[in-house]
């Protein structure tokens, strides 16, 4: 199989049920309901860099940290807090992402995206309705159970700027990966005052 493709399904193995374990209070948080049963039957997988379960990156995830070296984040970093992400793999290695924030109002606001798999390994590709952007996105660094840091080129009108995610599974983070992702948006040329760690926040209802 070449690099990028997808694989014939297996059936699933104790690896692959331990991590639908892991992610099954995520899963039953985003149906809105509890799974009596929650069994891994089949499982496909990705030839990238290694072998990448597509189910690693599913489920629920906090915003932590926010950088970027956009104009209209020096106005708005005050107003930001924490918001959550969906994260869902589609069978044939593409991601929906489902983002959620509660204004201060108690009104939600809401996007989603389908991220287009590419040929290089974490790297996805989209295009922003809403913004009218092309979105070069890559997963930097993650352990799948913790973290995550995402690295997303923004185009517009033939001008790019840089967007730097830090997402976890739960509201907190130790300090060590918090000076990891400053240090990182420092590397790609954010600079310091544009770089926050967002406070918590309470969480949008379910859509």
């Amino acid at each position: 199989m070449k690099c990028g493709g997808v694989a014939e399904a297996k059936d699933a193995t104790p690896e692959v049920q331990q991590i639908c374990d892991e992610v099954k209070p995520l899963a039953e948080e985003k149906a809105g309901k509890k799974f009596d049963v929650f069994v891994a039957k089949k499982f496909t997988t990705q030839v990238v860099a290694g072998t990448n379960f597509f189910i690693k990156m599913a489920g629920k995830w906090y915003l932590i940290g926010f950088a970027t070296n956009a104009q209209w984040f020096i106005n708005h970093r005050a107003s930001m807090k924490m918001g959550t992400a969906i994260l869902t793999p589609t069978a044939n290695g593409n991601l929906e992402m489902s983002y959620a924030s509660l204004n201060a109002d108690g009104s939600c606001w809401r996007m989603s995206h389908l991220a287009e798999k590419t040929n290089v390994p974490g790297k996805f590709i989209f295009k922003s309705e809403r913004w009218n952007n092309e979105n070069d996105m890559r997963v930097v660094d993650a352990r799948y159970n913790e973290y995550a840091l995402i690295h997303t080129i923004k185009t517009k009108g033939g001008v790019s700027t840089v967007l730097n995610k830090l997402y976890a599974r739960g509201t907190d983070l130790g300090p060590d990966l918090l000076e990891k992702f400053r240090q990182f948006s420092l590397d790609t040329g954010i600079l310091p005052e544009n770089i926050a760690i967002l406070p918590k926040n309470d969480e949008c209802p379910a859509a």
